[in-house]
């Protein structure tokens, strides 16, 4: 199974970090943290990513094209520039890096994305800023339960996010944004039919507006409850809040050994 990873937006809230850098590769414990997504995926066994890359796209294909050399042990001969890279424990990943433009929207970079997924394929869909402790298998069992086009794992937060409403399990409403208590948030962790597709226009399409919204208009979204810990990484602030939880050992989005 394939996962695409959202890597392309300017991540302007977070600009004394992005000036230099994407977002997704701003480091939590001396790591990237698409380096952390990536390992909660492959914790359970799905180890095949499509990077959807766009502002400052070579900073994150020069990551995974020295990702050995990065992760292990080198000697260097100086003398004759010969370099000896020491086998250490990498993890077995495929990794497909996407230019997707520069300005292209979230839904346009997916549907620039679908040639790489096959048809009626069922894909994983998330944001390169955003980790928890989602059990991936249970997430997906979910999916297949009901049958429908899409599943966006849902997480409780305060409301500067866009909130969700439910009709049981189907969606029925997909607010942007919300000024009203805290309540359920698209948190990412998307389970997706290719046929989704077909819900988005152009490279203009914001994936969390028109084409949810559709999606769930037709019955076709279907909200998966995550109750333990999800975060993003918006600000320094909450920057800072996962660095901590990392350095103090008590990261609930480090599932992996």
């Amino acid at each position: 199974m394939k996962v695409i990873i959202l890597a392309g937006g300017f991540g302007t809230r977070l600009s004394e970090e992005t000036t230099i850098r994407p977002k997704p590769m701003v480091e939590i414990g001396g790591k990237p943290i698409i380096w952390h997504i990536m390992n909660i995926y492959s914790h359970y066994g799905i180890k095949d990513f499509i990077i959807a890359l766009g502002y400052k796209g070579e900073i994150i294909k020069e990551y995974f094209l020295n990702f050995y050399a990065i992760n292990n042990d080198i000697s260097i001969d100086l003398s004759s520039g010969k370099t000896t890279i020491h086998d250490g424990k990498q993890p077995d990943w495929n990794v497909h890096l996407v230019d997707t433009g520069l300005h292209t929207k979230t839904g346009g970079r997916l549907k620039r994305l679908g040639k790489w997924v096959a048809e009626d394929e069922t894909f994983m869909f998330t944001y390169g800023d955003g980790v928890a402790n989602v059990d991936i298998k249970r997430l997906l069992d979910f999916h297949r339960s009901h049958g429908k086009l899409a599943t966006v794992t849902t997480v409780k937060t305060p409301a500067r996010f866009g909130r969700i409403s439910f009709d049981g399990i189907r969606i029925n409403q997909f607010y942007e944004k919300s000024q009203e208590a805290e309540g359920w948030i698209n948190g990412g962790f998307f389970v997706l039919n290719k046929k989704v597709i077909d819900y988005i226009e152009n490279d203009e399409s914001i994936w969390e507006r028109k084409p949810i919204k559709d999606l769930s208009n037709d019955g076709q979204l279907m909200g998966y409850k995550h109750d333990g810990f999800w975060s993003c990484m918006d600000t320094l602030k909450e920057k800072k809040i996962l660095e901590d939880l990392w350095q103090s050992s008590k990261a609930p989005w480090k599932i992996w050994t």
